[in-house]
């Protein structure tokens, strides 16, 4: 579990196939850490990276490695290539909730819209599939990149997709890889859980 509040940024810095000369292949992704520190780290533990579940699989000082399926890499978005990424170390018992519950599985991806200063603050529009348009609430939480953010609007098209509206302070926009949105970038989003689980309450009641 995660809380969408990243702790560092830090940078892929080299990607390699697993299997070379496989189309269907995953990669190994070597990653600096940044800020992230790395001394309670071991292997098997779980990072977020851009809001995806990692397993850490190798581990130096200030760098680590993940795997990553081509399940993954075809589901997500930001993890295939060498650029700067969200990190965020699994929760612990006692950590404080400062976000929401994050499982780090991210639920779909999508595209951003407007993302342009207004004001002291930011304003990001995106445009959510219509497999998890109904999951998204005026003052509802979802995760962008591995952030735990809230929904200010929501704008529901006739195709069952949907525009949210969120406002970023600009520390939200300078700690994290936020920064480098643009409109028609692909984001990583993950729905709020409790969502999900009240969806199917709902629905096995009808």
């Amino acid at each position: 579990m995660f809380t969408g509040i990243v702790a560092a940024v830090g940078k892929i810095v080299d990607v390699q196939l697993l299997k070379a000369g496989e189309d269907d292949a995953g990669v190994r992704l070597t990653l600096d850490a940044g800020g992230l520190p790395l001394e309670r780290t071991r292997l098997g533990d779980s990072i977020a990276i851009q809001g995806a579940c990692m397993t850490v699989v190798e581990f130096t000082g200030s760098t680590f490695k993940v795997d990553v399926s081509r399940e993954s890499l075809n589901r997500t978005a930001g993890l295939d290539a060498m650029g700067e990424v969200n990190l965020e170390h699994a929760l612990r018992m006692g950590d404080s909730l400062d976000g929401h519950l994050v499982s780090g599985h991210v639920d779909g991806l999508g595209e951003v819209v407007r993302f342009e200063p207004v004001g002291e603050s930011w304003d990001l529009r995106i445009q959510v599939p219509a497999s998890l348009a109904k999951y998204l609430a005026y003052k509802g939480s979802i995760t962008v990149n591995g952030v735990s953010l809230t929904v200010n609007q929501v704008d529901d098209a006739a195709d069952g997709s949907c525009e949210i509206r969120i406002n970023l302070i600009p520390h939200t926009v300078q700690v994290t890889t936020l920064k480098h949105l643009k409109a028609g970038s692909a984001v990583n989003l993950e729905i709020d859980m409790i969502a999900r689980y009240v969806e199917r309450m709902v629905s096995k009641t009808v």
